[in-house]
């Protein structure tokens, strides 16, 4: 009998640790050999959205903005993210539909709606601590800003202010965890949470 797929998301504000919590829980889960996604990307047409967004330095219409997002996640669902669910397969994504409501809807007060075809997650892992840490953390690693790090400290925190809001909503599907612990303390947090899901399957 098929294993049922299991869709796990990790959300965040910039440089909160969500892009090491997905590779270390990936690793962690390295026998059920899971699809890790991140986003925007993942497939060749989202990498070359994800190179349009982030660093060809273009100025972007707010609204062209986020449908370039949700064609990139389109691709990665219909590619990548629907077929390896309908396998039984475990998919972990850095990012996903969360994201979108949170930098376009909330930042940038678009109106947003999550598409029908949109497979929703099973669990959200939502990492928070203070947008100045995060912003800072990647400033100390030497990394240069694609364009949505270049964003003011007011955008950063309505982003966070949102996904504050999504995760009240949504209380069953988001875990909210403390970003400002060490990653190890984290993982096993993320671990634990999965723990009922992973034997249910």
């Amino acid at each position: 009998m098929t294993k049922r797929g299991l869709f796990i998301t990790f959300e965040g504000t910039e440089g909160s640790g969500k892009t090491t919590q997905a590779e270390l829980l990936g690793e962690w889960l390295a026998k059920d050999d899971p699809v890790v996604v991140r986003e925007p990307g993942g497939t060749e047409l989202g990498e070359q959205i994800r190179d349009v967004l982030l660093y060809k330095g273009l100025e972007i219409d707010p609204e062209a903005e986020m449908y370039l997002f949700m064609a990139s996640r389109r691709q990665l669902i219909g590619e990548v993210i629907a077929p390896a669910l309908a396998g039984g397969q475990i998919v972990i994504a850095d990012r996903y539909h969360d994201s979108t409501l949170a930098y376009q809807g909330g930042a940038r007060g678009l109106p947003t709606i999550w598409p029908p075809t949109f497979p929703r997650p099973d669990i959200t892992f939502l990492l928070e601590g203070p947008v100045e840490a995060g912003l800072g953390r990647h400033e100390e690693a030497g990394k240069s800003k694609d364009r949505m790090e270049q964003e003011s400290i007011d955008f950063h925190r309505k982003v966070a202010q949102e996904y504050g809001h999504l995760a009240a909503a949504e209380p069953k599907r988001f875990v909210r965890l403390d970003a400002t612990g060490s990653r190890d303390k984290i993982h096993f947090e993320v671990r634990d949470h999965l723990k009922s899901l992973l034997e249910r399957r």
